[in-house]
């Protein structure tokens, strides 16, 4: 018999619990959904202001998209542009994701010692 992933979940729901929270979590995902807070912004303005590769940040645009965190609208210009916005479900993940962000800053130093110990144990 199969172990549930959290508890009593069915394995379906595990499933999707697991690619939900990789979606969210990862940093890629993270770093444009805040960036995205105050509005739709352009890809190429997104890609300068996060400092990520064209085909990075496209491909994780896609997933957003995909699963309902932002929108994406053809700009017709000369050439063509493209933005990109949060949608309602993409503006409730920020309370999290800031949580989330705001813990992780708490705990730099923490973590950075822990690296540094496991490190130096790794080593010998």
């Amino acid at each position: 018999m199969t172990k549930p992933c959290v508890a009593e979940l069915a394995p379906e729901t595990c499933r999707l619990l697991v690619g939900t929270l990789a979606r969210v979590g990862d940093k890629w995902s993270m770093l444009i959904i805040v960036s995205l807070e105050d509005g739709a912004v352009r890809f190429n303005v997104l890609r300068r202001r996060i400092g990520i590769s064209q085909k990075v940040l496209a491909s994780a645009l896609r997933g957003l998209e995909r699963d309902g965190y932002v929108t994406r609208t053809v700009i017709p210009t000369q050439p063509p542009g493209v933005d990109y916005a949060l949608t309602e479900m993409g503006r409730e993940v920020l309370g999290p994701v800031r949580a989330l962000a705001a813990w992780a800053l708490g705990r730099v130093g923490s973590i950075d010692v822990a690296r540094r110990r496991y490190d130096a144990g790794a080593v010998e």
